[in-house]
């Protein structure tokens, strides 16, 4: 099995292996993927995190071996929104977002194959599950952020991006789209019985689930449309605060903790 590391702030994952074709996910700095076909220009990969298939340019390939794929695994994450990183054998310095894994990361350092990173921002453990109170401190984080179909980063997020990576800071995994996070968790009857992280999806006229946020108090809902931004929800779906009508027709909530 062949295995490769994002060495980079993101790499832009595809649904084909072309520059112009859709992006459908990224890969953050230290993520892992396993290689299912090895192009010259493009290969086809599995991201490690969330079993997620695509496409991702060679140039920005690093191959890792097996043994190193293994020692690679952790459960530490950047929990700065932005913070530099520096390579110490290449004197570079770059940013990385929040939710950046540090592999092997010690004391201010992490070692990646033969290279050696420092690394002085906050971290969060993964194997940790926090409170619902520190998820939604996660999820305040990102507001703002540009809405960006495929995204996973402060720069630019879809709604399903923000609903994982805000959990996964917080030490939950859920998979990567909303058509898959909605087969998780207990449904609710009623939207009165939705508690805070709770998530709420939502459908469209052909019964597909094509949005997805999280459940605050108040009947107020934080998701990702447009920017990540607060809005009122109901029993008929998400109403736009600024439009004054319902942008997300409510399909169904789930508790997922």
């Amino acid at each position: 099995m062949n295995f490769g590391i994002c060495l980079l702030s993101l790499i832009p994952c595809r649904k084909d292996p072309s520059g112009t074709s859709e992006m459908v996910t990224q890969l953050l700095f230290g993520e892992t993927y396993t290689i299912i076909e090895d192009g010259e220009d493009w290969l086809r990969i599995n991201t490690n995190y969330d079993n997620y298939p695509c496409w991702i340019n060679a140039k920005q390939h690093t191959r890792i071996t097996d043994l190193e794929y293994k020692n690679l695994q952790t459960g530490t994450l950047s929990s700065e929104l932005v913070q530099v990183i520096s390579a110490n054998d290449r004197n570079l310095v770059f940013p990385i977002t929040i939710g950046a894994t540090l592999p092997d990361y010690k004391n201010g350092k992490l070692k990646i194959a033969d290279s050696e990173f420092l690394f002085e921002g906050q971290i969060s453990d993964i194997k940790i599950k926090k409170t619902v109170k520190d998820l939604k401190e996660t999820a305040y984080l990102f507001l703002n952020a540009p809405y960006l179909w495929g995204g996973r980063s402060p720069f630019g997020i879809d709604c399903s991006g923000f609903v994982q990576m805000v959990y996964k800071l917080n030490g939950y995994t859920l998979p990567r789209d909303a058509s898959q996070q909605v087969e998780l968790g207990t449904p609710l009857s009623f939207v009165e019985e939705a508690e805070a992280g709770d998530l709420a999806f939502f459908d469209n006229e052909e019964g597909n689930i094509v949005h997805v946020g999280i459940v605050l108090e108040n009947q107020q809902i934080i998701h990702a449309s447009g920017c990540v931004r607060i809005d009122k929800f109901d029993h008929y779906g998400i109403f736009h605060s600024d439009n004054k009508k319902y942008s997300h027709m409510l399909r169904v909530i789930k508790k997922i903790i």
